[in-house]
């Protein structure tokens, strides 16, 4: 196991900048905004993880909330560990989050909720996870917002033209 041996767990993880962060602004942290992202939301699977996402909407939202762009969170249940391994799946789910470009276009709640195989994967193959559900998200998120507009554009365009 790689865990064993430090040089091991550490060989393919990319080294810290000072540019990325995780600001609390982007962190999902109420449980009341968890519960309503699981039993509201959709769910995007993966080999090692499941995506929960919400589009927020603007009535629903609190004065904590009001900031643009996605917020994430992790829940990691008992039943998938003891402490430490449930917190080195946090820790690498939260610096995978922290490296990628977060979808900030597109105003929604993600909660990423891990399987047990995530300990075992290449921090690699933790990137390309996080990275196509974020990708997923944009495009199931943003193109509604996308659509919308455009008809609206097209119905108003095709009033206007009648007389």
């Amino acid at each position: 196991m790689t865990a064993s041996v430090p040089e091991e767990s550490k060989r393919r993880v990319l080294p810290r900048g000072g540019k990325a962060k995780f600001p609390r602004s982007a962190r999902l942290l109420r449980h009341a905004d968890f519960e309503r992202v699981y039993k509201l939301g959709r769910r995007h699977f993966s080999t090692s993880m499941t995506v929960f996402y919400l589009a927020r909407q603007e009535a629903h939202e609190t004065r904590a909330a009001k900031a643009l762009g996605t917020r994430v969170g992790f829940t990691v249940g008992r039943a998938l560990g003891g402490a430490v391994q449930r917190n080195r799946m946090k820790r690498r789910l939260r610096e995978a989050v922290r490296l990628l470009p977060v979808p900030w276009e597109v105003s929604a709640d993600v909660v990423i909720n891990p399987k047990k195989s995530l300990l075992t994967v290449d921090f690699v193959d933790v990137l390309n996870e996080v990275s196509r559900a974020f990708v997923v998200i944009e495009e199931k998120l943003g193109g509604k917002v996308r659509r919308t507009v455009v008809g609206n554009d097209k119905k108003n365009s095709g009033r206007e033209g009648r007389g």
